[in-house]
């Protein structure tokens, strides 16, 4: 049965956790083909992103970050929670992507809605949000410099969500190899594979974890750490 884990402190990296960050180059080539097809791949993991979103229970009035925004399936979602009065932030690395979240954005004519196109390592963010949403954004996770700068803007206390990618279990070693097969065409790196969410972790308080579709995928929530560095308590 899948239950929920607590990580009630800091759980320490592993070697392979620690390695250097993500070569932004390496995902532009890999979203320069698939961008056009994207929104039809995403569609079945659009009830998880939902749920995601859904944890940070955002209010009207309220700035959110959108981690790694692709070609802005979050925005329509994220924008009716916060209002006209809130800030959506989306910041993507793909050129391809990009540009369909901003032809999202100019057909809504959403005013409110920025976005950055940069790697998550040197997007210059330049205001503080209220919740951080981390919608399969593996790579992100795995960079020790995009996570710090990301929670540099982050309010202590603000929600952070996150749905992604995971190993199975163990004794479940096919649904390894699909995960694997699955992945690759996504990511830049494979590492961190076992606990995504681990370096993170080190930024939250209270992080709760879920494995779901057979353990291949996770949902986890938290809140910023006010120094910075989650306690867990």
């Amino acid at each position: 049965m899948q239950g929920v884990t607590v990580i009630r402190k800091r759980e320490a990296p592993t070697n392979s956790e620690m390695l250097d960050d993500q070569d932004p180059l390496k995902a532009i080539q890999k979203y320069r083909d698939r961008a056009q097809g994207y929104d039809a791949t995403a569609r079945r993991t659009f009830a998880l992103r939902n749920r995601a979103i859904g944890l940070l229970e955002l209010g009207p009035g309220e700035t959110v970050l959108d981690v790694a925004c692709g070609t802005g399936l979050s925005l329509p979602l994220l924008h009716a929670r916060v209002g006209p009065a809130g800030r959506v932030l989306g910041v993507e690395v793909s050129p391809e992507m990009m540009s369909q979240a901003r032809e999202r954005v100019a057909r809504e004519g959403w005013r409110n809605v920025k976005l950055i196109e940069a790697a998550m390592e040197d997007a210059d963010l330049g205001e503080r949000f209220d919740a951080v949403l981390f919608n399969y954004t593996h790579d992100v996770l795995q960079s020790p410099r995009a996570l710090r700068n990301i929670f540099s803007f982050a309010r202590p206390g603000a929600r952070v969500a996150l749905a992604g990618i995971k190993h199975p279990p163990g004794w479940l070693y096919p649904l390894r190899l699909y995960r694997l097969l699955k992945a690759r065409p996504y990511v830049t790196t494979l590492r961190g594979l076992e606990r995504p969410w681990a370096l993170a972790a080190g930024y939250l308080n209270g992080l709760a974890v879920s494995p779901v579709m057979l353990g291949t995928n996770y949902l986890a929530h938290g809140r910023v750490a006010a120094s910075g560095s989650g306690t867990g308590a």
